[in-house]
């Protein structure tokens, strides 16, 4: 519970015959984690004389290629199904989503899955092509009918056919937004390309906020097109492509708006064939998908090995209870033709990966632990401790029973929703759940229940009041500072441990033991001065203990280990925004309180008051909810990563990651 996983590193050595076998039964037993030795074998000395590097399967760049087009067929698929999602399918799907029931597979080779998936594939796109390109062409005339409307809704006010406008055999045209000053300048200097010119202007009466003033025509002959078309650039302008249209402007908006309509149908139309397509495929067609995925990672794992003409190495890091399963596992698929090797962790432990060990109940809270660092193979697992701690301190900051109720309903939602598809909202709900609990309990202890919502409007206090954090706010930062020396003296002792676990003695005396001495030499003095009868020893041992502590953070870190005085006074202090954040949930709810029934007092008409007094109390005490929810959680982390791990946190850099298929959709038939 304290230690993470023992590890053992394997040697495997197999013919090469066996090899797709063994790859298979770890794949789908998901205990190991296989190392890349083809580095290692192309710069040790020792390894590159009898081995090289072994590469991909020919079959990972076809299996790579399917499972792309099967992923963009399941996208496609998908939406057809899911549609347009409301608010209300969005709250059904936390709280009770779907389940996917796993469906039996045939465990297939490569070679046959590649068939299989071509099959299938070919199947679902000989449906779903005809319908993308049917769409993809109404797509595009819609393009180009938005385009046409978005010109004749510039020339609206011109009353002409758009396709006298067109070239003819010895004239062009231009039409084009442009504002009156750049018109007036291209007219003038016009002039000295040529005088065979017509210019034709209309004010833009639809003109938005950033459009241009007017609409040009300009009709000059081909021969003085490019220069005219050249001015032209020199301003900033807008051409209107006019080339294809023909009728008058408010006619070709007419008709358009008419065929967009009939698009539209059209389109909806194509929809409902996709759909049915998605409804006979999908489920077919995300389990390819997952089959796939499965085999092209089993397909490409085989980079990571060594090997010689007729056998493969691999190594994997295996936890220590599955060692025998996995050498039977292995002895059973390759018929005794292997070696095994088991090599236990050395003094240097800096690449073994880790793996916590906790019991199921405190598992959430590996969640937090990892935000932080993954842990050094040796070092304490502090899970169970946050399992223990993170909910009392978070339920310190919110204190509030009623706060605490809905916190730990929501909690309850999550794991019961959502968190049955997710991981990590499912350690969020069984972190809440606590946390909740405890602010239920500390509420009713300090009489927060929607603030003074009880005094105020019922005039009685909970009955289950022991400490009014309002009245005696000393009694609660003094527990708030005494729990603050409990937790990080806990650090302390568990960073004693980590530090002798890996022969850092003088570490463990310069950055943990010292300040318990320094403690010690608090303690003694204490006693010295208010109990007369151990007067002379506790000052005696008081100042054996500070001369220590100072001489023991010279030694540690010189003149400057003077300063981490300051720093760990700082770090106890610090457990005092506990009583801030106590006080601040209480004193805010007290304040919508407080504004609710100064509204209501001020309000003439009862029922008008009433609805104004509960919009203001429900709404404040929202915002409330979820500020404190924030700052709870927010502190509570700060505590436990700057604090508490600072004490003791070594840190490592591996995580153990399972070769593992990682199965939501299927499982093999047996």
């Amino acid at each position: 519970m304290f230690q993470t996983a023992r590890m053992r590193k394997l040697k495997i050595l197999s013919l090469e015959q066996y090899s797709n076998s063994i790859v298979q039964s770890l794949h789908e037993e998901g205990v190991v984690q296989i190392n890349d030795i083809s580095e290692r074998i192309q710069h040790d000395p020792e390894w590159t004389d009898i081995l090289e590097p072994s590469k991909i399967t020919p079959l990972t760049g076809r299996l790579s290629s399917l499972l792309m087009k099967t992923s963009g067929i399941s996208e496609l698929l998908g939406d057809a199904l899911t549609g347009e999602v409301s608010i209300m399918d969005m709250v059904k799907s936390l709280i009770s989503p779907v389940i996917p029931e796993k469906k039996e597979v045939e465990n297939l080779s490569a070679e046959d899955l590649i068939v299989k998936a071509e099959d299938l594939l070919d199947k679902v796109e000989s449906k779903t092509k005809v319908i993308e390109n049917q769409k993809n062409v109404l797509n595009s005339r819609r393009s180009v009918l938005e385009s046409n409307m978005n010109v004749a809704n510039k020339m609206l006010n011109l009353d002409i056919d758009l396709a006298t406008l067109n070239d003819t055999k010895y004239t062009s045209t231009i039409v084009c937004g442009i504002d009156v000053e750049s018109a007036n300048k291209f007219k003038e200097e016009s002039v000295a390309i040529t005088d065979k010119l017509l210019i034709l202007e209309e004010p833009n009466h639809t003109k938005d906020k950033d459009e241009f003033d007017e609409i040009i025509i300009i009709v000059t002959l081909n021969e003085f097109k490019d220069k005219i078309y050249g001015l032209l650039r020199k301003f900033d302008f807008e051409k209107f492509e006019i080339k294809d249209l023909s009728g008058k402007p408010s006619e070709i908006i007419t008709s358009s708006e008419s065929e967009l309509k009939s698009l539209d149908e059209e389109e909806v139309n194509l929809d409902s064939q996709l759909k049915e397509v998605a409804e006979k495929w999908d489920d077919d067609i995300v389990i390819l998908k997952e089959q796939l995925e499965i085999e092209k990672e089993r397909n490409e794992i085989f980079a990571t090995f060594g090997k010689t003409d007729k056998t493969v190495l691999l190594e994997a890091w295996v936890p220590l209870k599955e060692v025998d399963k996995v050498k039977s596992l292995i002895d059973n698929e390759t018929d005794g033709h292997s070696e095994i090797e088991v090599e236990d962790v050395g003094e240097d432990d800096s690449d073994v990966p880790v793996l916590q060990n906790n019991p199921s109940f405190v598992k959430p809270y590996e969640f937090l632990v990892s935000m932080y660092a993954p842990l050094k193979y040796r070092e304490v697992d502090p899970t169970i401790l946050l399992f223990i701690l993170f909910p009392f301190i978070f339920g310190f900051c919110l204190t509030d029973a009623f706060y605490g109720i809905i916190f730990t309903l929501m909690g309850i939602i999550v794991v019961r929703g959502i968190g049955k598809n997710s991981e990590a909202f499912n350690a969020l709900g069984w972190i809440s759940i606590p946390c909740g609990l405890w602010g239920i309990l500390l509420g009713f202890i300090s009489n927060g229940f929607l603030g003074d919502v009880f005094p105020r409007f019922f005039g009685y206090n909970l009955p289950t009041v022991v400490i009014d954090a309002f009245s005696v706010p000393q009694i609660v930062l003094i527990i708030a500072i005494a729990f603050g020396l409990f937790h990080v003296n806990m650090g302390i002792i568990v960073g004693i441990i980590n530090k002798f676990r890996y022969g850092k003695v003088k570490e463990a005396i310069g950055e943990n033991i010292v300040w318990l001495i320094l403690q010690a030499g608090i303690v003694f003095l204490a006693m010295g001065i208010l109990v007369p009868s151990v007067e002379m020893i506790g000052m005696v041992i008081a100042g054996v203990c500070f001369i220590a502590t100072f001489g023991i953070l010279l030694y540690a870190d010189g003149v400057f280990g003077l300063m981490n005085i300051f720093s760990f006074t700082g770090n106890i202090l610090s457990y005092a925004r506990l009583l801030a954040l106590c006080l601040s949930t209480g004193g805010i709810a007290m304040t919508v309180n407080i504004l609710a029934e100064l509204i209501y007092g001020l309000i003439p008409i009862p029922a008008l008051g009433a609805i104004v007094f509960i919009i203001i109390f429900i709404f404040g005490h929202i915002a409330n909810f979820l500020i404190q929810i924030m700052g709870g959680f927010i502190n509570t982390m700060r505590l436990h990563f700057v604090e508490f791990f600072s004490q003791f946190y070594e840190g490592g850099h591996n995580s153990f990651k399972p070769f593992s298929s990682n199965r939501l959709l299927t499982k093999l038939k047996k």
